[in-house]
């Protein structure tokens, strides 16, 4: 792989460079959804644990991997502003691919550890994805452009666990060599078709001070009327999370499930997502306005959660699915709403302040609802149950509602 400092010459961009990069989020996201069925019987494998030790060490494993993406993904952008998005892509993509294999032949829990921490390193390739495309890409069409690489994630989250749960079935770590296979085809594909995208004459010295994770929680502070809803999207994305961090776990305590029922569940979940944030949002948004779009949203959410906790079948589980669905236009409504309160020139500034904020708040969040799950299935807990996470997520969206009828006005003014 070529130095750092000594980037190949400039090319026009072609559209198998552009095809790359969102084939490279796709492929990571695949990647990443991949291993989610079969996490809880790889912990349970590599250290020898039960059910509920092993979703308190998937908690902490998830802390790893997030609190590494929350911390170097400026690290990563800024190095990229210097380096060039090349160079940086390729090491991203080759360090999922070893931390993956990693992961396969991890003879303890520690090496999975250390695999999540190189996972949260060089997951930060969405970061320099976007930059490339940024430099590549006419500002008249680089909505467009994310449009499609948010749809690359989406995808990818809805493939991952579908095929990860049946190859699962094999075993629990053969996804991660396929994961890690599909990773250096990637990287072999790049390598031949990624050409440089930012010239030297627009690289900037590396400055430690623009790398600051925390940096961009400033944007909140500086326009009125943006706090009120940035308490209301933390506290719901603190509940929200509770799915990443125990579903699988869930899944199989409860019902039995296998790894492949696990991925399909999950792609289930994905498909009703995506058709509620890309299909309904716009007519909601429409017909009832974005205030009362978020009502419904944080209404179905918190009906939701209490209803996983009390479903007795798997039928009751898909029925729950689709009423979880409009939880899909919260996100997207507040960040409208707080993009009214900020002038255009930081529309950047405030999205990626609202991107630190969701990571905070699921980080803590995972962390939470994985340890609570875990301390009752305990055999020593008050009472056995898998579902009392659920059931504290709805009171905290419940929380999280209430907070926002009194402190946002239909115009999104502070009450």
């Amino acid at each position: 792989m070529e130095n750092l400092d000594q980037s190949p010459p400039i090319q026009p961009p072609s559209r198998h460079a552009v095809s790359f990069v969102l084939l490279c989020v796709l492929l990571d996201m695949v990647g990443f959804g991949l291993i989610i069925p079969v996490l809880p019987a790889l912990i349970r494998d590599v250290g020898h644990v039960d059910i509920a030790d092993a979703s308190i060490i998937g908690g902490w494993m998830f802390l790893a991997f997030s609190a590494t993406a929350f911390l170097f993904s400026p690290l990563m952008g800024n190095l990229s502003d210097r380096f060039g998005r090349r160079p940086l892509l390729l090491l991203a993509i080759l360090g999922l691919g070893l931390d993956y294999l990693l992961q396969a032949f991890a003879p303890t829990l520690a090496w999975l550890f250390v695999g999540r921490i190189i996972a949260g390193l060089c997951g930060s390739s969405w970061v320099i994805a976007n930059a490339f495309l940024a430099d590549v890409t006419p500002p008249e069409d680089r909505a467009r452009v994310f449009g499609i690489m948010g749809a690359a994630f989406g995808a990818g989250f809805v493939v991952g666990p579908a095929i990860g749960g049946l190859l699962g079935t094999f075993g629990p770590r053969v996804p991660f060599f396929v994961a890690a296979a599909i990773s250096g085809l990637n990287l072999i594909y790049g390598y031949f078709v990624l050409p440089e995208s930012l010239p030297l004459d627009k690289r900037r010295k590396f400055e430690w001070a623009r790398s600051n994770p925390f940096g961009a929680f400033r944007v909140f502070r500086r326009y009125k009327g943006v706090i009120p809803m940035c308490v209301v999207m933390f506290v719901f994305f603190f509940a929200s999370s509770v799915y990443q961090a125990i579903w699988p776990f869930w899944g199989i305590a409860k019902f039995g499930w296998s790894e492949a029922m696990v991925g399909l569940s999950l792609a289930a979940f994905g498909v009703v997502m995506a058709a509620f944030q890309g299909l309904l949002t716009g007519p909601a948004v429409k017909y009832v306005g974005e205030f009362r779009v978020v009502i419904i949203g944080l209404v179905c959410s918190a009906i939701a959660a209490l209803g996983y906790g009390l479903a007795g079948g798997m039928t009751a589980v898909l029925v729950l699915i689709l009423v979880h669905g409009p939880e899909g236009f919260v996100h997207p409504m507040l960040a409208a709403m707080m993009s009214k309160a900020v002038p255009e020139d930081a529309q950047g500034e405030l999205q990626g302040g609202i991107a630190s904020l969701l990571s905070v708040a699921m980080l803590l969040g995972t962390l939470f609802f994985s340890q609570v799950f875990g301390y009752f299935m305990r055999e020593d807990a008050p009472f056995q149950s898998p579902d009392v996470a659920y059931f504290i997520a709805a009171a905290v969206v419940a929380a999280s509602l209430a907070a926002f009828v009194w402190l946002v006005k239909p115009e999104g003014k502070k009450a």
